[in-house]
């Protein structure tokens, strides 16, 4: 392999405020493969793509974002930002599926942990039926994934693995995110590159799961990407992988 797909993790963070559809159509932009974004519930069981719990160091707002419904989070409006700050808000999962649906691949992390999770977003993703191919479902939640596998059977999903515990050696990380995707009847699983080794890499795939990287930020862990041929990495530096890709095509 000499190549490999590029996930803009939030889209281009470093120009637009993170998981906004500007931070998005400026990946669509620069040509990125994908854009990975995070679905959260407002009070009122509204998904919304935010990542972060508390809504206090990125918007107007103060307090988690489970204390608002969607009518008071859609006051909200980003901070500290780069372009339009005053003017950007929250968008809803379903004003992201008809802005960019179709124009990119997708990467939808689940965060939960709300059970409801699945079905809401599950219910939202049938509406946009025709998308399905180029969407992913992630999450660290392998009972989120059962329950999206079950609802949209056609839509790929992929297990998150976090990253290790200071105990954990790599025989044990390959061992626990094998037998996790297993219970999660996932495509793949995402691993940081810190995670692989030629033995993880031949287990995980030896028993049919494809393996992405995530956190792949800088020329070092791209280098162990290839050396590991993982066909799909997510990250925060898109033009250092884009051009890094373009390297190792010549």
């Amino acid at each position: 392999m000499n190549s490999f797909e590029i996930v803009a993790h939030r889209g281009i963070a470093s120009e637009y405020p993170e998981n906004t559809i500007p931070a998005f159509q400026r990946a669509i932009e620069l040509g990125a493969d994908a854009v990975e974004l995070d679905v959260r519930l407002t009070k009122d069981k509204i998904p919304v793509v935010y990542h972060y719990y508390y809504l206090d160091k990125v918007t107007s707002l103060s307090g988690p974002i489970f204390n608002y419904t969607y009518e008071q989070l859609n006051q909200a409006r980003f901070l500290n930002a780069q372009t339009g700050a005053d003017s950007l808000k929250i968008s809803t999962l379903a004003e992201v599926l008809e802005t960019i649906g179709g124009k990119i691949g997708l990467e939808i992390e689940i965060k939960g942990p709300e059970p409801e999770s699945a079905m809401l977003i599950g219910d939202l993703l049938r509406k946009f039926k025709n998308l399905w191919g180029t969407v992913e479902v992630t999450s660290y939640e392998i009972a989120l994934l059962l329950d999206i596998r079950e609802r949209c059977p056609d839509i790929t999903t992929d297990l998150l693995y976090p990253r290790s515990e200071p105990w954990m050696k790599l025989d044990v990380v390959g061992y626990e995110a094998l037998q996790k995707a297993k219970l999660a009847q996932a495509r793949a699983v995402h691993l940081h590159p810190s995670q692989l080794s030629g033995e993880v890499v031949s287990m995980i795939r030896s028993s049919g799961f494809e393996i992405h990287g995530w956190d792949v930020n800088n020329e070092h862990t791209l280098h162990s990407m290839v050396e590991y041929n993982i066909p799909r990495i997510c990250t925060d530096n898109f033009e250092l992988a884009a051009s890094f890709r373009n390297r190792i095509r010549v």
